[in-house]
């Protein structure tokens, strides 16, 4: 049965269109946590968004399950994982015009950054997983570049209208996260996840976590966070 982990970067948008104190995305981890989160994730961008500082800090602190950052491969934001230690980095393409990540990280053009970076968080301790689009080359040179994880961007997939296009994408999913497993990779997947598309992709052969933020916030608006993890948890166990 795959994991959980639980996005709470839009409880901070929420927070960041007033400039204000509320809701609290600290809050939100505790009720997510209670819902049956197994990870807690965040984005702390380059442009501070949503997510700040001070909330990756306190969750530092606070969150008693695995605390996973995803991160650009950016000199300043690895210095800031260097200090606060999360239990995971996830290293994510990132473009300041961009509303949500729109795709993987390509680890074949960016080889020597990506390295550069991994290298510094493992020698922190740090788990590191490349955010990648499900192509079986990405995921080689994620196997080359040491890394301990990759987690396949399901946006293609979760975007797919038809039944032929959305098999198409479930297709190249499946190929690449077998292909990830043989290769020894801890294979998660993420992005564009909700609670009509999740069932399909959570019984794909050796999914270990699904990251899901946006459509559990969605739903937390109208029922309450831990109720919309809950509900999530359950369509994730299958």
């Amino acid at each position: 049965m795959p994991l959980l982990g639980v996005n709470i970067d839009h409880v901070a948008t929420i927070r960041q269109a007033r400039r204000g104190n509320e809701p609290d995305p600290v809050h939100a981890a505790v009720l997510a946590e209670l819902g049956g989160a197994d990870a807690i994730t965040v984005h702390l961008r380059e442009d501070r968004r949503h997510i700040q500082d001070r909330d990756v800090r306190i969750l530092r602190d606070t969150v008693r399950v695995r605390l996973n950052l995803e991160m650009a491969v950016s000199d300043e934001i690895t210095r800031f994982a260097l200090q606060t230690r999360p239990d995971q980095a996830t290293l994510v393409p990132e473009r300041r015009e961009e509303i949500t990540t729109e795709g993987g990280l390509d680890v074949i053009t960016h080889e020597q950054r990506v390295r550069q970076c991994v290298d510094q968080l493992q020698g922190a301790g740090i788990l590191v997983s490349l955010f990648i689009d499900p192509d079986v080359a990405q995921v080689q040179k994620a196997r080359e570049l040491g890394v301990e994880a990759v987690e396949l961007h399901t946006g293609a997939y979760a975007d797919a209208r038809g039944k032929s296009s959305v098999d198409r994408e479930f297709e190249r999913l499946r190929e690449a996260g077998m292909f990830a497993c043989s290769q020894g990779l801890i294979l998660n997947l993420g992005h564009g996840l909700n609670y009509q598309n999740v069932t399909r992709v959570a019984q794909i052969h050796g999914v270990h976590e699904l990251n899901i933020g946006h459509s559990i916030v969605s739903q937390a608006v109208l029922v309450g966070f831990e109720r919309a993890v809950r509900e999530m948890k359950l369509l994730v166990a299958g």
